[in-house]
């Protein structure tokens, strides 16, 4: 099962375009090593409308994460999934695949890159708070979902999407930051924590 690309069919407007090229930036060259420069090769227009729209690099992705918390629902495969249990099933796989493509991987690392930037930036941290919350309460509706089909137990929605944010937001810096991260070991727990604390009991 895969996800939708951020740029299915190209960009559509302007904003779109800067966003593709601030993310094909980013992959490429990380953070610390990104300038607007750098996004402006990657950019088919004026580089000056960049200049036009931001500030600087950091007004530039404070509004490249504001775009992709506006993506986030479209770019993991839930919609078409038949009931709770498997709209989690997808969740996992699309946040825990054992070899993502090329760029995703590049990405990851820019991400974290990003993330630490909100230890000592209001914005950032403001934008990354919004993103989490998004995750919680997108993944505490499914759980929601579950509780109230009697697919799952009744358990507390939000305390279980707290404890999975955790876990996948640590998967993440774990597989960025170290070189003997095992997606199927976590994988394999996180089904086992499905069966054990939300699937009901076998009669």
């Amino acid at each position: 099962m895969t996800s939708t690309p951020l740029f299915p069919e190209g960009p559509t407007d302007t904003r779109e375009a800067i966003m593709a090229a601030t993310y094909r930036a980013l992959c490429e060259h990380g953070y610390a090593n990104l300038t607007i420069d750098r996004i402006g090769r990657e950019f088919a227009k004026s580089k000056s409308l960049l200049y036009h729209h931001y500030d600087g690099k950091d007004d530039l992705l404070l509004d490249f994460l504001e775009f992709l918390l506006e993506r986030f629902e479209a770019t993991v495969p839930l919609a078409d999934a038949d009931g709770a249990a498997e709209r989690l099933e997808r969740l996992f796989d699309h946040l825990l695949s054992p070899a993502p493509a090329a760029d995703r991987e590049e990405f990851m690392h820019a991400m974290i890159e990003l993330r630490a930037q909100a230890a000592h930036d209001a914005a950032y941290r403001a934008q990354f708070t919004r993103t989490d919350d998004l995750f919680r309460d997108r993944t505490a509706a499914i759980v929601r979902q579950g509780v109230e089909q009697g697919t799952f137990r009744d358990v507390d929605p939000e305390q279980v999407a707290s404890f999975l944010h955790a876990t996948l937001d640590g998967a993440m810096l774990e597989r960025v930051t170290t070189d003997d991260f095992d997606a199927a070991a976590l994988r394999a727990e996180l089904d086992v924590y499905v069966e054990s604390r939300l699937l009901p009991a076998e009669a």
